[in-house]
């Protein structure tokens, strides 16, 4: 093994192939109960940290947002609901902590993840929209996530 690091919410161990001398990382997380998300039509389905992390990676594409900001930004969010201690959370919990790490990340991913995510009516409604972050764009501590002016809980 060449170094392990912890990082937010997992280790990173570099290793070296011992026959061929190829180096690998690999991300270890600790095991979770499983966490399901409730969607808007009543079906709960697992929690996908890699569907979450995608769908972060699109919003950021061609932003200059490092890789490892939208790791930990996904970390973060998974380890607010993790904190809820709930079996089951909502879809439209995880699409706001998600709108909020993006906002603190970089607001033109926030844009393009709400106007997917909050599929807005009409080009009023997304102006509008961008009129609110660019008045209001947040600036939380970091670890402190918010929902609607509300701190979420985040694991220590």
């Amino acid at each position: 093994m060449i170094s392990s690091r912890e990082g937010a919410g997992y280790i990173r161990r570099r290793r070296v192939c011992p026959s061929c001398g190829q180096r690998f990382t690999t991300h270890e997380y600790l095991a979770q109960p499983t966490l399901f998300v409730v969607k808007k039509d009543g079906r709960r389905e697992p929690f996908d940290r890699e569907k979450v992390l995608r769908g972060m990676q699109l919003a950021c594409t061609k932003r200059p947002v490092a890789t490892a900001a939208i790791e930990q930004a996904v970390a973060m969010v998974e380890a607010a609901l993790v904190a809820r201690a709930e079996a089951e959370v909502p879809s439209a919990l995880v699409g706001e902590l998600v709108l909020a790490e993006l906002a603190r990340l970089d607001s033109v991913a926030y844009v393009r993840f709400a106007s997917v995510y909050r599929q807005f009516p009409d080009l009023a409604a997304l102006q509008a929209e961008i009129g609110a972050l660019t008045r209001e764009l947040p600036t939380p501590t970091a670890g402190a996530l918010t929902v609607d002016g509300q701190r979420v809980p985040t694991a220590s």
